[in-house]
């Protein structure tokens, strides 16, 4: 299970019907296209606004992850939790995953005290170490924290290959190299997983710029440091990512 979904997973049926119907309306204006003209300019329009809102939702969701504003986030996926499977379990691990990726650390832990064990928090395995190594790390547990990141890398993985499949060995490595970066053990290449990790996902994007960020800084690697925290948002007292981001810029400045 990909614990960190750009959108909410109910949704997807919807894009798989919406491919099919986008497919089809472009097959029948290419057919067209030579006896009705104007017909086809009609369904190539559509096809072509159909293409741009959807361009453009994705766009405002990749903006809203990176913005860095947890609420926000929350209040774009609260509709979705009283439809997914155990919700009593599952929404407050994805309202935790929402504070841990912003660095609202003390609101995580308390989301997660919330949910409900049972036969879904067991099944849930991947998504609770991927929260824990996080978590730990942002609380300064460097060795519990390579721990959980460990255990994550471990864990089976899913049967059939594909774009799902590398989204999560991608994002399994991606927290081995978060938890390294912040105990200073980072390994050639950590970097590298970390800034494709946070394209990949953006809903992690500033807990991996700021991994990656530390690393630069380790390597007196100043100018990539600042380019990787150059449009940082303004984080709020409750985040961990503005103490990180004084810390950098104040060793990135001496």
């Amino acid at each position: 299970m990909d614990p960190l979904p750009e959108e909410p997973r109910s949704g997807r049926w919807l894009q798989t019907v919406a491919f099919v119907a986008s497919a089809a309306l472009a097959a029948g204006t290419l057919r067209f296209a030579w006896h009705q003209p104007l017909l086809a300019a009609a369904g190539l329009g559509g096809f072509l606004a159909f293409v741009g809102s959807r361009w453009l939702a994705r766009r405002r969701l990749r903006r809203l992850l990176r913005s860095g504003n947890v609420q926000s986030v929350l209040a774009r996926w609260a509709p979705s939790f009283t439809r997914i499977a155990h919700p009593a379990t599952m929404a407050p691990l994805m309202t935790a995953t929402a504070f841990a990726a912003y660095g609202w650390v003390g609101q995580a832990r308390a989301a997660m005290a919330t949910a409900e064990r049972g036969p879904a928090w067991e099944a849930a395995l991947e998504h609770r170490l991927f929260l824990e190594a996080i978590l730990l790390t942002f609380e300064g547990d460097r060795d519990s924290a390579l721990e959980q990141a460990a255990r994550l890398e471990r864990l089976p993985l899913p049967p059939r290959r594909g774009a799902l499949r590398d989204r999560v060995v991608l994002l399994r490595i991606a927290v081995g190299a978060l938890a390294r970066a912040f105990a200073h053990q980072s390994k050639d290449g950590d970097r590298e997983r970390l800034e494709q990790a946070s394209e990949a996902s953006p809903l992690v994007f500033w807990a991996m710029r700021y991994a990656a960020a530390v690393i630069a800084v380790d390597h007196g690697d100043r100018q990539r440091a600042m380019t990787l925290l150059a449009s940082a948002p303004a984080w709020p007292t409750e985040s961990i990512f503005r103490t990180f981001h004084d810390e950098i810029v104040a060793q990135l400045a001496a």
